[in-house]
């Protein structure tokens, strides 16, 4: 696989799938960008350039962990532009992904000309999701057979009581179909670096003032795409992101969950290819 050196010298990997113009991907997690595939068949229309953050993936563990704190991996995307010779990126970001998405565009807002939010993360722009949120969203699949055993987890876990199987019996709910794939798929998405995680929202993180007031005078093209039954992003908190951007464009795709790729590969693929046509 290909790699570039980030600015502190830490060994970052890339993978390409497909061919064309090239649409830089940044994982959520963070995870191995595996779990992301060809975006169901979105290579067939772009050549998709996916970072394997620091420390996930084959990417190097950095010699110092608060890099992988999501403000300091904006200068890894920064890296990967220059790498790859681009005077500006087109910018896909999935999940906890568009946290740094946000914050690339707040520090270098010439260098992108699309952004595509899938799903997005909300914390870098402080847009806040409740848990009474989350339960309303969860009742929405009360026919489901899972469903009782996963809202008992839910609610364990909104009361601050969750535990490790709670968070697994929670699963269905990130998906539109819970089925085989959808399993194989959510076992295979699990971050296996739990410091990046814990320190990708250490204290300094974030600078929600900052970036909204960033993000309100960019009026470059933003697709926000949420997921209808998305327990991670609910389609109403990434409505409230997408205000914050002049130049956004808010689909919710119906029966999809946190993948939407998965759930309907074809029905993403369109959406995502007309926006960055």
């Amino acid at each position: 696989m290909p790699t570039f050196t980030a600015p502190d010298g830490t060994r970052l990997v890339y993978r390409i799938h497909g061919s064309g113009d090239p649409l830089v991907c940044v994982p959520g997690g963070p995870a191995d960008s595996a779990y992301l595939g060809d975006l169901g068949g979105l290579s067939a229309h772009r050549r998709l350039i996916v970072l394997d953050l620091r420390g996930t993936g084959r990417s190097a563990v950095p010699e110092d962990t608060s890099s992988y704190r999501c403000d300091r991996l904006v200068e890894d995307v920064e890296a990967l532009r220059e790498h790859l010779g681009l005077a500006g990126i087109d910018l896909l970001a999935h999940s906890a992904g568009a946290n740094l998405a946000a914050q690339y565009v707040a520090r270098y807002p010439d260098r992108i000309r699309r952004l595509a939010l899938i799903t997005p993360g909300t914390r870098a722009v402080g847009v806040e999701i409740t848990g009474e949120s989350r339960r309303e969203l969860a009742r929405l699949r009360k026919d489901e057979p899972w469903f009782t055993e996963a809202f008992a987890a839910l609610e364990a876990i909104t009361e601050g009581a969750g535990t490790t199987s709670d968070r697994e019996a929670i699963s269905p709910f990130f998906h539109g179909r819970w089925d085989a794939a959808a399993r194989r798929h959510q076992a295979a998405s699990h971050p296996d670096n739990t410091e990046a995680v814990a320190l990708f929202a250490a204290d300094g993180a974030f600078d929600p003032q900052a970036t909204r007031a960033a993000l309100a005078t960019w009026e470059n093209p933003v697709l926000l795409l949420a997921g209808e039954f998305d327990l991670n992003s609910p389609p109403r908190s990434v409505a409230a992101f997408a205000e914050l951007l002049p130049g956004a464009a808010l689909v919710v795709q119906p029966g999809a969950g946190h993948y939407p790729w998965l759930d309907d590969a074809d029905r993403f693929v369109a959406t995502t290819t007309a926006f960055l046509t």
